[in-house]
């Protein structure tokens, strides 16, 4: 699963960071909450302890005044004492004179945790005890300019702050539920907005060079943004289309224009090598330089009017039904007499029907022929295999040589596309003729294939209609 999940897409990338501004904001917000809230109630029970602590000392000196110190000290925490407010008095001597009756709903362990605390903060503050909360004051107790001891208050607020931390756990909860909801929702929310993306590269993924002159992008229901890249993509594809035709109107004039005075000069080299007497051996090996490149350019040229008839749509293919043993016999001894290399056939069956154009055929047998005999050792053979399956003539032209690297395999059809740089093109070619063979071969119904593994050669299948 998270092979597949793209981890620098726009759409993950938004996702995320949508998703964590919604978390930290909505965290946030929960924790600052929490926070304000737990300080406010604790200030609360701060300020109630401090209002009693500041209170007891009137209400004992107006008890003192009807009846025994010790006694009016007792009323008066007893009329202050509640359920989770507890007081107790310490003579100078460090023994409790007084103290809330409640308190002996404590535990003896708590009650003397409680009262161990010698030297309570005048200021309230906050203690843990035992998995309870309680907050906690003492001051020093004056009755009539007497010092009669020391004041503890403590308010147990342990319900309080149990509620409190049940409501923060279900605040967090509802948090995360929230950020999951709303990280769902953003999720659906990118996919859909980049859905009019996901049309246009689906669509420009299927534009092909035959496609530019009528190829037009329109996206519905897309934002504004979205309708003013396609509009772009548009007059790209426009621009595109003219400078592919000028392109190819180019190529076809400047190859029109050049193989006749090319063909012209090939001609007169050969005249002049036919009658030699009159030459010296460096002059000869000149002019046989000379016609040999001239021929070159001159089967570079010709291919080059083909690809561009090809390309204008004027290659015209004059398809018939032949015997496909004879043409393959034929491109055989063609090519044994100037490649001077054993090629070999292998026929399952004596009469192989095919349908085809047979001059575009020889030539691209003799293209795969030829290119096999340049990338592969002196001495090798050789092998043209043919057969028949249901309703397809199949030829296979297998060598044994360098063998064509992975990488390179999708790409040796494509025009001028080398996969050896290296190479001069009198031994490795210009890189069109396995352009032409699949140019051919497609304008003539069939399809081509590669299948080669380095060190071990390379095996090119044609395949054609037989009926």
């Amino acid at each position: 699963m998270w092979r597949k999940i793209d981890t620098f897409s726009l759409r993950l990338r938004l996702i995320i960071g949508i998703a964590a501004l919604s978390a930290l904001g909505n965290g946030g917000i929960a924790m600052w909450t929490s926070w304000k809230m737990q300080q406010l109630l604790i200030d609360s029970h701060k300020q109630n302890i401090e209002h009693i602590a500041a209170r007891f000392p009137r209400d004992v000196e107006l008890y003192s005044e009807m009846m025994s110190p010790v006694t009016g000290l007792q009323k008066a925490i007893n009329n202050l004492t509640t359920t989770n407010i507890f007081l107790w008095v310490k003579n100078p001597e460090q023994k409790i004179i007084a103290k809330s009756v409640t308190s002996d709903s404590l535990s003896n362990v708590r009650l003397a945790e409680l009262m161990s605390l010698a030297e309570m903060p005048i200021k309230p503050q906050v203690h843990q005890i035992s998995q309870r909360y309680f907050v906690l004051c003492g001051d020093s107790l004056q009755v009539q300019g007497k010092m009669l001891g020391k004041l503890f208050v403590v308010q147990d607020i342990t319900r309080e702050q149990t509620m409190f931390l049940t409501m923060v756990r279900s605040v967090g909860i509802a948090s995360f539920l929230v950020i999951v909801v709303i990280s769902g929702a953003i999720a659906l929310y990118i996919y859909r907005s980049l859905q009019p993306l996901r049309q246009l590269n689906q669509m420009t993924a299927v534009i092909s060079a035959a496609d530019l002159p009528e190829a037009q992008l329109s996206v519905d229901n897309a934002p504004s943004e979205v309708k003013e890249l396609a509009q772009t993509f548009n007059m790209l594809l426009s621009r595109l289309s003219q400078s592919w035709e000028q392109e190819r109107q180019f190529v076809s004039n400047v190859s029109h224009e050049l193989r006749t005075p090319l063909t012209i000069v090939h001609g007169y080299l050969q005249s002049v090598l036919r009658r030699p007497h009159n030459l010296t051996e460096t002059q000869i090996e000149a002019l046989e330089t000379a016609a040999s490149e001239a021929e070159h350019t001159i089967r570079l040229l010709e291919d080059l009017l083909d690809l561009a008839r090809a390309d204008s749509g004027y290659l015209h293919f004059h398809i018939e039904s032949y015997i496909l043993n004879d043409l393959v016999a034929e491109v055989v001894a063609m090519a044994e007499q100037y490649s001077e290399r054993a090629i070999k056939i292998e026929a399952d069956i004596d009469s192989i029907q095919v349908k085809a154009d047979h001059n575009r055929l020889k030539q691209v047998l003799l293209n795969l022929i030829d290119n096999a005999i340049k990338y592969s050792e002196p001495g090798t053979p050789i092998l043209l295999k043919i057969n028949q399956q249901e309703q397809e003539a199949i030829i296979q032209v297998c060598d044994r040589g360098y063998g064509i690297p992975l990488q390179h395999q999708s790409r040796i059809f494509e025009r001028f596309y080398r996969v050896d740089e290296s190479r001069h093109h009198a031994s490795g070619g210009a890189g069109l003729g396995l352009s032409i063979v699949k140019t051919l071969v497609e304008g003539m119904g069939g399809k081509v294939s590669v299948r080669s593994r380095l060190g071990e050669g390379s095996i090119f299948t044609v395949v054609l209609p037989s009926n």
